[in-house]
This record gives structure tokens, C-alpha cells and sequence, in this order.
């Protein structure tokens, strides 16, 4: 799955042009999903394993640089439902110290034919808040951060690049 992270706002004005870059960036990223996985969703089911790498790991702000990812204790909400293919969710992430945190809701469609996955669009749109030691540079207070996944055709070299999350530490990623 392709994953693209987007800043919706709360950016002070600047003439600084390296700073405008930043503020208008589009992150990428990519989310794996085990086979067992996809046959999970081709039942209408979203496994907990994948709910939590979702939010884990690509739940983040990685506009600006390379972003702390969660901790599972700092998944204090995780709710979803999938019904006809509908996806509706939402789920609150922080730090102990609140210093940075993310409350969203997620929307989508996983559609399915003849026993695959043919469609999965999924947009998480919420408050963020805070920033990591890589990703300096976030808007003051809460602000707007929108994530959207989408089903990898495979064209893309790109979608070769294992997810962020998983660098050095795959079967932690994916279980």
C-alpha cells in the first residue's frame, strides 16, 4: 500500500523558502500487509495486528524528516468498523508526557473482487501535535494532518522501498 502524509495548516507565513518547502511537503511511504492479512480482508475482516501497525507506524508525521513511531501503550483509542466495504474509525495516539500526539478519524473503501484486494482507499484526517527529534519544525499547538493509503500497482519502483517503520526491525513491523 502507498502512503501519503500531508500538513493541512497551522504554519506560521514565511518568505523562507526552504521553510515553505517543508510546510507544503507530501511524505511517502509504504505499508506492507502479510498474506494472512489479505485474506483477512477479503473476508471483510480487519486483523488487530494490521489495525496496529497502521496506527503504529504510519499514523505519524513524517512530512518534515523521519518521525518517532508509536509506542504500542501510546495507542489509547483504536476503534473501527468495516461494513460492505466501508471502513469508519478513529483513534487517539500520544505520549505519556502528551507531548505530541495525534487524534483522527479514519474513511474509507476496501472493495474486493474475485478473491483479491482491487481497491483500498483509506483517508485519516485529524489533529497532530508536537514533534519529534527529526521532524523539528511542526506548527505550534494541534494542526491538521491528513494521511491517505492506497492499494500499490506495483509500476512504481518506489513501492519496493520497505515501510519506514520496518528499517531493521521487519518481524517487529509486521506482527
Amino acid at each position: 500500500m502507498r502512503v501519503h502524509a500531508k500538513n493541512l495548516g497551522g504554519c506560521e507565513p514565511t518568505d523562507d523558502r526552504w521553510k515553505q518547502l517543508f510546510q507544503s511537503a507530501l511524505s511517502r511511504d509504504n505499508l506492507w500487509i502479510t498474506q494472512e492479512e489479505h485474506d483477512a480482508l477479503v473476508r471483510g475482516e480487519i486483523p488487530k495486528a494490521l489495525q496496529e501497525r497502521i496506527a503504529r507506524f504510519h499514523l505519524v508525521d513524517n512530512t518534515r524528516g523521519e518521525p518517532p513511531m508509536w509506542n504500542t501503550n501510546e495507542i489509547r483509542n483504536l476503534e473501527r468498523a468495516l461494513t460492505r466495504g466501508y471502513l469508519t474509525g478513529s483513534a487517539r495516539l500520544d505520549t505519556k508526557r502528551g507531548d505530541r500526539g495525534y487524534d483522527v478519524q479514519l474513511k474509507g473503501k476496501i472493495e474486493v473482487r474475485d478473491g483479491r484486494v482491487v481497491r483500498f482507499d483509506i483517508v485519516a484526517l485529524g489533529d497532530f501535535w508536537g514533534e519529534g527529534t527529526y521532524t523539528r519544525g511542526a506548527p505550534k499547538g494541534r494542526f491538521p494532518l491528513a494521511i491517505s493509503f492506497t492499494l500499490a500497482d506495483g509500476a512504481d519502483i518506489a513501492n519496493h522501498v520497505p515501510p519506514q517503520g520496518s528499517r531493521g526491525w521487519v518481524d517487529g513491523y509486521l506482527h
